[in-house]
């Protein structure tokens, strides 16, 4: 299985070099490496469990808005206007919200695994600087 599994690599590495990937692919250790963590990261079942959305205030700012409210600031003729929104002109628009409703989903999964993806190298990072702190003379924390 794993004779299949770096072969199937070896294949998509060759493939994204011909097409002119970054040129650190070309070396199949630093590619094998960048697949492992890209993989660990899409892999993950837990894309609501990330740090970056913890630290942002407000979900609303990163996270697509698939919602449709159909309101008017008008006082007068506001409920008139959201009538004929709502049963003129949303039935003829309706197809554009679905494509779009669809879109943002999608949007919102890269997004995540993009997410994820930064937080396994933030934390190999994190653990390749301890390692280096641990290694070096006079530098323990």
């Amino acid at each position: 299985m794993a004779g299949i599994e770096t072969s199937v690599r070896d294949e998509l590495r060759r493939r994204l070099v011909a097409r002119g990937a970054s040129a650190g692919f070309r070396d199949e250790e630093v590619f094998a490496r960048v697949h492992e963590v890209f993989a660990r990261a899409a892999d993950r079942r837990d894309l609501d469990v990330l740090l970056v959305p913890e630290l942002l205030a407000d979900e609303e700012a990163w996270k697509p808005a698939v919602a449709l409210r159909i309101t008017s600031h008008r006082p007068v003729i506001g409920p008139l206007i959201v009538f004929a929104k709502r049963w003129l002109i949303l039935p003829l628009v309706r197809w554009l919200f679905e494509y779009t409703d669809e879109n943002f989903r999608r949007q919102d999964y890269v997004n995540r695994v993009v997410m994820a993806c930064l937080e396994e190298l933030a934390v190999e990072n994190a653990r390749l600087r301890r390692d280096l702190d641990a290694a070096r003379p006079g530098t323990a924390r």
